[in-house]
């Protein structure tokens, strides 16, 4: 999501080692071509609708999972981080991260209804479906926006002291976990008051990025930079234990029914790890995927997951004494990969 990340992406390089037991192997399925022009971040899976949403520049476009084909587009949204749709509203939530807005769009139309002013850069969000709210991180704003999604209306704005990334909520608990990459820590929000009630480090985890959760086995899976995968206990906040991931990791997912964690990284691989035990994480696979693949979402329906990037452009040699540019997308070449259980390619 930020400058330095898309630089040590550039940099790194693409391993696949993997090896794994049979029947949780995953493989290339196929690609489902986007196009378009601009980046792209965090995409979400909506199973009612069964739909995919990707954020892509300046707008989100919608991707149906039955045809694997691009179908819609929604606009208005620039900067655009990710879209959250809650259907018990019939709206969907966007993080506008160049004009530090939230968007609400009508799922119907696909037409964005009206905006909401939060901090500084909104990029990844979370639904509380507890209480109904939704809970929009700004990155450089270091807070979170609380968003009533039944009236579209702001109803907290809560501190971090950090800068937010991924997150995952607890309805048993009632909290809200949430990376703070830059404090190397897991902030613990309880929901009722809105407020920050804990802190956990996730060391020798750092610059965390990713999250899934395992709400059964009250374990969170956060992804750091220093490719480690880390798994904690959400009742005491400590860490489990870690696995190794590759360079990169800007997404997890965590699949309810196989059990396993995954960590997708930028340097072209996803980092597949079996929770044998809330106490036993082991990795499986290591999955080869394209340079750039940093975002990922898995679909619980098939189990499939889908993972975003494009082709690049080396970038011009800097001038004395000046940072390193991004490397350049190629036009029309943003597509989504797709990947399975050996056994769904079947289906």
């Amino acid at each position: 999501m930020c400058v330095k990340r898309w630089l040590a992406l550039w940099s790194a390089i693409a391993v696949s080692c993997g090896t794994a037991i049979a029947q949780e192997s995953y493989k290339f399925l196929n690609e489902i071509p986007i196009g378009g022009e601009g980046g792209w971040d965090i995409l979400t899976i909506d199973n009612t609708s069964r739909c995919l949403y990707l954020s892509h520049g300046t707008k989100v476009a919608v991707i149906d999972l039955t045809k694997n084909a691009l179908i819609a587009e929604i606009g208005d949204t620039p900067g655009v981080h990710e879209f959250l749709p809650v259907h018990e509203f019939l709206r969907g939530f966007s993080s506008n991260g160049k004009e530090a807005k939230a968007g609400v769009v009508d799922l119907t139309t696909l037409k964005t209804i009206s905006k909401l002013d939060t901090g500084e850069s909104p990029d990844a969000m979370v639904y509380e479906p507890l209480h109904g709210e939704v809970y929009v991180f700004n990155h450089k704003g270091s807070s979170a926006t609380v968003i009533d999604a039944k009236t579209a209306a702001v109803v907290a704005t809560i501190p971090l002291e950090g800068s937010p990334e991924f997150a995952a909520a607890d309805g048993v608990a009632q909290r809200v976990y949430v990376n703070l990459e830059d404090k190397n820590e897991v902030a613990v929000i309880d929901t009722v008051k809105h407020e920050v009630v804990a802190r956990w480090p996730v060391a020798p985890g750092t610059e965390p990025g990713g999250m899934a959760f395992d709400l059964g086995n009250h374990r969170l899976f956060v992804g750091c930079h220093n490719k480690l995968m880390a798994m904690l206990d959400t009742q005491t906040g400590r860490i489990i234990t870690t696995v190794p991931i590759g360079a990169g990791n800007d997404g997890c997912a965590f699949d309810d029914v196989s059990k396993l964690a995954f960590a997708s990284c930028g340097d072209g691989t996803t980092t597949i790890a079996k929770e044998e035990s809330p106490q036993t994480l082991t990795v499986v696979q290591t999955l080869k995927t394209e340079r750039g693949a940093r975002t990922m979402a898995l679909d619980p329906q098939t189990h499939r997951i889908y993972l975003p990037t494009a082709q690049f452009q080396p970038p011009p040699t800097p001038s004395p004494g000046m940072s390193p540019a991004r490397p350049t997308i190629v036009p029309n070449t943003l597509k989504l990969l797709v990947y399975g259980p050996t056994e769904s390619a079947k289906h």
